[in-house]
């Protein structure tokens, strides 16, 4: 999830714990602890590429982080705003109700989540929610600016805090009811094509909840294909990607390579750019893929120069995007 819509939740959530007289100053909290977890943020300036794409949604976003930054924040809270009536149980409920939702959200796109960090290296993505969808932001955007600008009594508070809360989270069970039908028909495709899936996903094209990518393979490379909730037709035209895995030997025994395969969960494909070698992480999608089905990948690590590699998972997400491209885009989510 990015970082403004967590910051509005924060602030809703503030809002609706707290009495009147109280809420700007517990949304403020609110949208604090909502962004505690990003601050993994600053290992970019030390680490290297690889090691900072795992160190991101790391150790920050589990559960023992939680466990310890909860009652650390509820502590400070407590004495900055002393003398006041709000006892530290309702402070730690707080604090545990904004940290919690932000690991809860963070799981739904595609990225990956260490909740249980340090003593497992699982990462945790159900694939639901592109990681910045309008449609789940916009009314706890539109709530938390309202929330701001009238006045700590006005009778529209309460209105406003429950628009940003459950408004959001009836869209969420749309995406998964997405989601579910999706999965049954890409199921029945694999069946139908024989294409192995071993392996497989599905998660939302950018900024929207109807058009879905879909990746199934195994050790011998990938099928890729789109498919839109309001396709009339079945078939999904698959376009297979080669694993290649025997391009990797010249820098098997490199650290960042071990580090990319750890972090791409199995799901990636090695191509060669003239004298390059390049890592392509599939999750993430493709370039315009929806309308050439062989395009570039969005995460592309080139292996042989590390250092070209800042950005990495930003740099190809809008490459190309203009009129013409959101309007086919936008014909496609429509369906073949």
């Amino acid at each position: 999830m990015d970082s403004i819509t967590h910051i509005a939740l924060g602030a809703c959530i503030g809002e609706a714990f707290f009495e009147k007289g109280f809420s700007k100053k517990a949304m403020l909290w609110g949208a604090l602890a909502q962004s505690i977890p990003d601050i993994d943020f600053v290992a970019s300036f030390w680490m290297n590429t690889a090691d900072d794409l795992l160190a991101h949604r790391g150790f920050t976003h589990s559960l023992l982080f939680a466990l310890l930054i909860v009652p650390a924040m509820a502590m400070t809270a407590e004495k900055i705003h002393r003398p006041h009536d709000i006892s530290f149980k309702k402070w730690t409920l707080f604090f545990t109700a904004e940290v919690l939702m932000h690991l809860f959200l963070d799981g739904f796109n595609n990225y990956g989540i260490g909740w249980l960090v340090p003593f497992s290296d699982v990462r945790f993505s159900f694939n639901i929610l592109y990681v910045a969808d309008p449609l789940f932001s916009i009314w706890p955007g539109i709530a938390f600016i309202m929330l701001f600008l009238v006045h700590s009594h006005h009778r529209l508070r309460p209105l406003l805090w429950k628009i940003g809360l459950f408004v959001p989270f009836l869209y969420l069970a749309y995406c998964v009811t997405n989601k579910l039908t999706i999965d049954k028909e890409v199921r029945q495709q694999f069946a139908e094509q024989n294409i192995p899936h071993q392996r497989y996903f599905t998660t939302p094209s950018p900024l929207n909840n109807w058009l879905w990518y879909v990746v199934s393979g195994d050790d011998k490379g990938y099928y890729i294909g789109f498919r839109s909730v309001f396709d009339s037709k079945p078939k999904i035209d698959f376009t297979f990607f080669p694993r290649n895995d025997s391009l990797l030997k010249p820098v098997a025994d490199h650290e960042d390579l071990q580090q990319l395969i750890r972090f791409s969960q199995q799901f990636y494909t090695v191509e060669k750019w003239n004298d390059t070698l390049v890592f392509n992480d599939l999750r993430f999608g493709q370039i315009l893929g929806w309308r050439n089905p062989k395009e570039k990948f969005v995460f592309h690590y080139f292996l042989q120069q590390p250092d070209n590699n800042k950005l990495i998972v930003q740099r190809g997400r809008f490459t190309g995007w203009n009129k013409e491209e959101i309007l086919y885009l936008l014909k496609r989510i429509r369906g073949n």
